[in-house]
């Protein structure tokens, strides 16, 4: 899995890239199949079945690509998947396209990527996936398989269609927004700690695509930063919910309370994790979402006449986003850590062992470290963003 994940991301041909983004589903299918919960076949079919079926469509948009490069005039009549040689004929407009087939081109890309983001409302695989997974099953879809969505839609999509990208960023955005709402409210009334935390992914996801097509540098820049910073505190949030598992056998919040008296060290590393997941300032989420939004409040992509300043209608509806963070996530760890213990199951549950303790150690270094000092992974991206935002 991690090997065609790296495929994926160092994909310069569309071929070999739609090779590796379809392997990256077969041993993610086998980790849930066999390894996950009791709903595992379910959740495993599901999964496979939403995200090949709309990369498929992605397929058809590749070999047309392929055709469409082999007609310019003037050209060598052979077409290519060389994505740098592309993405040069789409600068220098020789490789052109009539708006219908440019609509239909960019949305066979796109929907491929929104399954795999989650965008909303291709969102419904997700939190079955992820509640059946085992633990490193849905740190690995968590922190690294949803970026490679919105890794695709900012390099293939916002390269290849830049004028169908700033034309659909009113629908996007719209989309986002309400992922980012409808996740958080859809969290908070989760009984189980790893299906609100699998809800919370779509809230954050949302967050990211509401950057990318805010077309400004800082709201790029935030979406970046955001994935990155997604997968430190998603990831450990998920570890955090495997190392309780593994010693009460459950997830559901009414069967915890009082953990902090028994497992103060678990307790700690949880409520750090937590704030950072909620955007808490020195910490690695408060960064990109703080970009994000000031980004979109900049952005001329929901341009419409009659006079409504749509960018900040939507940075508004996306700052509520924080808010219902905070009263998902505290609400949570109110109820599993404070009070008094409730269940006698939970009096002699084992403190994390110092192998756990390691496993957490770095994350909970990059939640700080991200936090306080972004500027080494903002200036790694900066040139990339500003050639993103000026393709036109």
């Amino acid at each position: 899995l991690e090997s065609a994940m790296i495929g994926v991301f160092v994909s310069l041909d569309l071929l070999v890239f739609y090779l590796f983004f379809e392997a990256s589903l077969v041993p993610m299918f086998f980790l849930i199949g066999i390894w996950g919960g009791e709903n595992r076949i379910y959740a495993a079919v599901k999964f496979f079945i939403f995200t090949a079926l709309g990369s498929l469509l992605m397929l058809v948009a590749i070999i047309a690509l392929y055709y469409a490069y082999a007609g310019i005039p003037g050209g060598t009549a052979a077409g290519t998947f060389d994505f740098v040689v592309l993405a040069n004929a789409v600068q220098m407009h020789l490789l052109t396209f009539t708006p219908q087939t440019g609509t239909l081109l960019f949305l066979a890309f796109a929907l491929a990527f929104a399954i795999k983001v989650p965008l909303f409302p291709f969102h419904t695989w997700l939190p079955d996936a992820h509640t059946e997974a085992p633990t490193a099953g849905s740190v690995i879809l968590a922190a690294v398989l949803l970026k490679m969505g919105t890794y695709g839609l900012m390099r293939f999509n916002f390269v290849l269609f830049p004028e169908q990208s700033r034309e659909f960023a009113p629908l996007f955005i719209a989309l986002a927004i309400i992922g980012i709402i409808y996740g958080a409210l859809v969290a908070m009334v989760q009984p189980d700690v790893k299906r609100l935390v699998a809800y919370s992914s779509v809230a954050h996801m949302g967050f990211v695509i509401l950057g990318m097509f805010s077309f400004t540098e800082q709201g790029m820049q935030g979406a970046l930063f955001t994935m990155l910073a997604h997968g430190v505190t998603t990831g450990a949030l998920f570890l955090l919910v495997g190392f309780i598992y593994e010693r009460r056998h459950t997830r559901e919040i009414s069967q915890f309370g009082g953990l902090a008296n028994v497992m103060p060290v678990y307790a700690t590393l949880f409520v750090i994790t937590a704030m950072a997941s909620v955007g808490l300032p020195f910490l690695n989420g408060f960064v990109g979402e703080c970009l994000i939004m000031v980004g979109m409040f900049k952005s001329h992509a929901l341009s419409i006449s009659g006079g409504t300043n749509w960018n900040i209608v939507a940075t508004m509806l996306a700052g509520t986003g924080v808010i219902f963070a905070a009263v998902y996530l505290l609400w949570m760890v109110q109820r599993v850590f404070f009070g008094k213990v409730t269940n006698d199951k939970n009096k002699t549950l084992a403190d994390l062992s110092w192998r756990e303790i390691g496993l957490m150690s770095p994350l909970v270094f990059l939640m700080v470290y991200m936090g306080v000092y972004p500027k080494p992974f903002l200036a790694r991206s900066e040139s990339a963003i500003k050639a993103i935002v000026a393709a036109r």
